[in-house]
């Protein structure tokens, strides 16, 4: 199996004879595109990928005739590990792929928004929507990838709102005192008020052994995931302290590629992006519930934060919005304004924050 840089274009043709009379039929073009996650297939945003995605750009491609793609969908680790996809589109290894964005946060930086706005929204519906619309609004997000070879299609969040898993019973915030808690990205800095506690690096797939082997205490990371990870085997409590829904999605094709698809294929891939980032976000909302009962019935205990508490957290972390806007704004950036544009955003959609991060940026 070959996997090349650029896609191949290949056209064909049909002869067929009608009445006698033969004349030449055009056939479809056939566009080869090659698909790529580190994460496994079991993963819901994989999965969706493959089984929504891809089919809905196929059926939009139909109605016309003119194009069809040849998909070769590589997953977990065929072609790149989850943290290899950024690197693997722009070199080419893949022509598009979802990229984790919260393992790319020197490269990315302005993919952190909502993980650095923590406590407004649980939704992921609400916070996918407000993300991309900014993307759209600002160039940031897409000059960015633009730097790494890749054009950018649209923002995903795939979990309705991380919440604290831990191996011993976590009942309140003095619980996560002296803890180390794994996470990825942003999200580690949520612990830097806490007396104690210890953030540790690392990725969804790495998190049941961290916790087995006592490498940390803890992890954060959402109930969908925790089911299919079987989270509850190593981490049997959870407290629910609805941290929010963070972006960590995007799906992107290599610029070489881009360049050279025509323009009804482009058009299709960026309409059927937006199409997924809400698709898979309903999932993520419509599965949370579910999920959190599957999480009790693997022997998960849940304690629910109390809203005094969960004040108390958001008021004890640093302000890392207004830190990552003005690091933004340091580079020429408009991360203030991007900032400023997303709380509204959420705001507008009926999201209260416990902490209005971006009043504090003067």
């Amino acid at each position: 199996m070959k996997f090349t840089r650029r896609m191949a274009l290949a056209s064909t043709i049909a002869l067929g004879l009608s009445s006698g009379f033969s004349g030449a039929v055009s056939a479809a073009e056939t566009i080869n595109m090659t698909a790529i996650d580190g994460y496994p297939e079991r993963s819901m945003w994989v999965k969706e990928f493959s089984g929504f995605f891809i089919p809905r750009v196929n059926e939009e491609l139909a109605v016309s005739g003119n194009y069809k793609i040849n998909w070769l969908e590589a997953y977990g680790g065929q072609i790149v590990k989850p943290r290899g996809v950024l690197e693997g589109v722009k070199l080419g290894l893949g022509d598009i792929g979802i990229v984790t964005t919260i393992f790319h946060n020197s490269a990315l930086p302005s993919q952190g928004i909502s993980a650095v706005t923590p406590f407004i929204a649980a939704d992921a519906r609400v916070v996918a929507k407000a993300v991309d619309e900014i993307a759209r609004e600002f160039s940031q997000m897409g000059d960015e990838l633009a730097a790494e070879n890749q054009v950018y299609l649209a923002t995903g969040v795939v979990l309705d709102t991380y919440q604290m898993f831990s191996k011993t019973p976590i009942n309140s915030l003095a619980d996560l005192e002296g803890k180390k808690v794994a996470g990825a990205g942003y999200n580690l800095r949520y612990l830097e008020g806490i007396p104690g506690a210890a953030g540790v690096r690392g990725g969804l797939p790495n998190f049941y052994n961290m916790m087995q082997t006592g490498v940390t205490d803890a992890a954060m990371l959402w109930p969908e995931a925790a089911k299919t990870f079987k989270i509850a085997e190593v981490a049997p409590y959870m407290l629910k302290a609805d941290l929010g829904a963070v972006n960590s999605k995007t799906v992107t094709v290599n610029a070489d590629v881009w360049t050279a698809l025509p323009d009804e294929v482009k058009t299709i891939l960026q309409a059927v992006a937006i199409e997924y980032r809400d698709h898979v976000a309903g999932i993520a909302m419509e599965r949370a519930a579910a999920s959190l009962d599957a999480y009790k019935d693997g022997g998960g205990t849940v304690v629910e934060m109390t809203e005094a508490a969960r004040q108390a957290w958001a008021d004890s972390m640093p302000n890392i919005a207004v830190d990552w806007a003005k690091a933004l704004d340091a580079k020429g950036a408009p991360g203030s304004a991007m900032l400023n544009s997303y709380m509204d955003k959420l705001k507008a959609a009926g999201m209260t924050p416990l902490r209005d991060w971006a009043a504090e940026l003067n």
